[in-house]
């Protein structure tokens, strides 16, 4: 066989490969919309989230107040009040202060979704990475991570990250960091138990055998074979984490007062409550809801869809 005949057959054999995985994908995109249009209910978070995530993107461009502007004379003003010249200054009505509510709810969108996605992402690799190492090479390093990771179990997070905010001060910056290191025992966990599980498995001796770096072995081999629970686990942390946010807030450990979020406009509703200014309340309120909702809505639907018991089921 001449080298011309061998370089062509190379040739194939990737070709051949290529178009496999790019079968592959078309088929994984077709199973993903098919299990979408069964379960229906995840359309509906995707379109929450698209919502929240537009309204985040381009406050600016949809509403043109500043959500910070104060106008004493129309305080508490309630949704759809209309002025002397028969128009509607504030839709969903002005806070105590006469800030328009649907400007800060717009605005506010941005740090929940930001201190959310920024958070997991930082926890998820903090945790993900230690969680390899431990389950790779086991051990004392895998003893001093895991004492680690049920050191930071036995205290309650919230007080937890009271406590380092108090040290640290608030600011957007400071929160993301807190909740984000918080978040890392979770994919820790469930990376050291899926890297035990694939450690000893034949791939991952053949990448040995031909010579491959732990490191290589680790974040190229295996990682890939255990992302499909890290994915589920990130999709449900989101949700945890706009609620901590929220609630941090909502005891003024969050970020700045001059910026607006939900659970601060939470917090400064508490005063009107009991005078009957409900929306200042239940507005900042559903939107917290509903976008924690669409993320656990999600979040199910990634943990049936990447079930491979249930890949052969669609």
């Amino acid at each position: 066989m001449t080298m011309t005949t061998i370089d062509r057959t190379i040739s194939d054999l990737a070709d051949a490969k290529e178009d496999l995985r790019r079968n592959n994908r078309r088929k994984g995109w077709i199973r993903a919309r098919t299990s979408l249009i069964r379960a229906k209910w995840p359309i509906l978070a995707m379109a929450i989230l698209l919502v929240v995530t537009l309204a985040a993107v381009l406050g600016p461009a949809i509403t043109p107040k500043d959500p910070n502007r104060q106008n004493i004379m129309l305080r508490l003003q309630e949704p759809m009040t209309e002025n002397r010249q028969g128009e509607v200054e504030y839709v969903l009505g002005s806070d105590g202060l006469g800030r328009d509510v649907l400007s800060r709810l717009i605005y506010g969108a941005r740090i929940s979704l930001s201190v959310g996605i920024i958070a997991v992402v930082i926890g998820g690799t903090l945790g993900t990475a230690l969680g390899l190492i431990a389950g790779y090479y086991g051990g004392k390093l895998d003893d001093v991570i895991m004492r680690v990771a049920d050191i930071q179990l036995a205290f309650p997070f919230i007080l937890l990250a009271i406590m380092f905010l108090v040290v640290m001060g608030s600011g957007v910056l400071n929160l993301m960091l807190v909740l984000g290191v918080g978040q890392w025992v979770t994919y820790a966990r469930m990376a050291r138990g899926q890297t035990i599980s694939q450690r000893e498995k034949e791939y991952v001796e053949a990448a040995r055998a031909l010579g491959a770096r732990d490191t290589s072995i680790l974040f190229q081999t295996i990682l890939p074979n255990i992302l499909a629970p890290l994915t589920v686990i990130a999709s449900f942390n989101v949700a945890s984490v706009i609620l901590s946010e929220a609630a941090l807030s909502f005891l003024g450990l969050g970020v700045p007062p001059t910026i607006p979020t939900w659970g601060g406009m939470l917090a400064e509703s508490r005063d009107q409550l009991l005078a009957g200014r409900w929306y200042l309340a239940v507005f900042p309120g559903l939107a917290i809801m509903l976008t924690v909702l669409a993320f656990n809505i999600l979040g199910d639907w990634l943990r049936d869809f990447l079930d491979p018991r249930l890949k052969g089921a669609d």
